[in-house]
């Protein structure tokens, strides 16, 4: 597996946390109302979730452009 695979699949799962956190903490007031218990969404960890979703997604978008790199390096010295 080149690093190229492996900084995409976990831009992609970051990609899928994100998007969890986000629909949790976009449904908050529906289920809140359904329920009448507005203290049962714990909003602290949903952003704090996103932090990590977003940090994770830099730092694959950032392997990724070193393996970039690597490889165009690679090219210009067989060149």
């Amino acid at each position: 597996m080149s690093a190229s695979s492996i900084s995409l699949q976990g831009m992609q799962q970051a990609e899928e946390e994100l998007q969890v956190a986000a629909a949790t903490l976009a449904n908050v007031n529906t289920e809140s109302a359904s329920s009448g218990n507005a203290d049962t969404a714990d909003l602290s960890s949903d952003a704090v979730a996103m932090i990590e979703a977003q940090a994770s997604f830099e730092a694959s978008l950032a392997s990724l452009n070193t393996a970039d790199q690597m490889q165009q390096a690679l090219l210009d010295v067989l060149a």
